[in-house]
């Protein structure tokens, strides 16, 4: 089956490769990736490449099937309606908003260019439409970071307000919430769905700890495992590394071993972090993830990320870099900061620095670039 990338990055040029690979007999869509084959599986629909936070580039191909069974057992969760555009087309969680709309006969509504709360806002309201005398359900997709810009606005900006308010649903994804995140969104009116996923699952496929329909779920050796008919069939041009990562059990069924830690409490499934995102501290296993949960959870730092640095003392210890945090603040701000990790995460996973920065960089996918901050402030004097 041809590979062909759209005329451009435009969410309108991918909408219209899309309809044609996942509606049509058109050729499969190229998002993100260059040099690639032309040829791939058939019932490809996309491959979509992308490097994550973690720096390390993977081409996924996801079949038509897959990307179908996601959109249809999100509606079955959340309904169906009309949906708006304001994350990366070439990302899979733009596709799958394309592919949703499609899939109710739709044409999304677009936020293009870099993501501002006003435009966002304008488009929103500017959806409200009716069928039959009834009124059409609006849906969107976010990261956290948008979604705090959008709060932020919305505290000055009733407009902004009123757009948060007028999704049925508001899917929240590619990073964890934070806590005090989704209490300002609810105090506004905001419906919020968390979800949880990956390229390598066609996006989300567990909302708000729970499997969406046909999604199974599985811990095992402490690693979230996931299988089901939104899987992706692999990575591009690697069958090793698609054995490793997609293993098939003693009944043939296939999973996708995610490399995160987590757990399931009353059927709810709660993300620990990365299991390789761990590091030894005085002999003491340190995971960043959840040190960076528990400062996210203080008021102001809902946008920190903690990264590794080196310790003279402890051989590894890790800093918080803070944007927006005025230089004379980091020694107030330490010391609210180890105190809340020493109650939630343990005395030893305590961080040695707080870094104000003006800004993070982010990724095009609107996430943190934690390699380029792992370069910046995890070499060496920061000990």
């Amino acid at each position: 089956m041809k590979l062909e990338a759209p005329a451009s990055g435009d969410p309108r040029d991918v909408l219209r490769a899309l309809r044609a690979a996942v509606l049509g007999a058109g050729p499969a869509v190229a998002l993100g990736g260059t040099d690639l084959p032309l040829e791939v599986p058939a019932g490809t629909a996309a491959v979509v490449t992308t490097s994550g936070s973690s720096g390390v580039p993977k081409s996924v191909v996801i079949s038509r099937n897959a990307l179908i069974s996601s959109a249809y057992a999100t509606a079955a969760r959340i309904g169906e309606g009309a949906w708006l555009l304001a994350v990366p087309a070439t990302y899979v969680a733009g596709v799958q908003v394309i592919v949703r709309a499609l899939l109710a006969d739709r044409e999304p509504a677009v936020v293009a260019g870099p993501f501002r709360p006003e435009p966002f806002a304008a488009a929103a309201l500017g959806m409200a439409s009716h069928a039959d005398g009834a009124r059409v359900p609006s849906y969107t997709s976010l990261v956290p970071a948008q979604l705090q810009r959008l709060l932020d606005a919305a505290e000055h900006d009733g407009t902004v307000a009123q757009a948060l308010r007028s999704f049925e649903a508001i899917l929240i994804g590619g990073q964890a919430l934070a806590p005090a995140v989704h209490e300002r969104a609810v105090a506004v009116g905001a419906r919020i769905v968390r979800t949880y996923g990956s390229t390598e699952t066609s996006g989300g496929c567990v909302y708000d700890g729970v499997p969406l329909d046909g999604v199974e779920l599985a811990i095992v050796d402490g690693e979230v495992r996931l299988s089901g008919p939104t899987l992706a069939d692999g990575y591009l041009g690697e069958p090793e590394r698609t054995a490793s990562v997609f293993p098939t059990d003693g009944d043939g069924r296939r999973w996708y071993r995610t490399g995160d830690g987590g757990e399931v409490v009353d059927g709810v499934l709660r993300v620990t972090g990365r299991l390789d995102n761990v590091i030894v501290s005085g002999g003491v296993n340190v995971s960043l993830d959840r040190v960076e949960a528990a400062v996210r959870g203080i008021r102001g730092l809902e946008s920190a990320v903690v990264v590794a640095i080196p310790d003279a003392t402890w051989g590894q210890g890790s800093a918080v870099v803070v944007p927006g945090l005025a230089l004379d603040a980091e020694a107030e701000v330490l010391a609210r900061v180890r105190e809340a990790v020493a109650e939630q995460v343990g005395a030893p996973a305590r961080p040695a620095r707080v870094i104000a920065v003006a800004e993070l960089p982010i990724l095009s996918s609107g996430k943190p670039d934690r390699t380029a901050l792992a370069r910046r402030y995890g070499g060496a004097g920061l000990g």
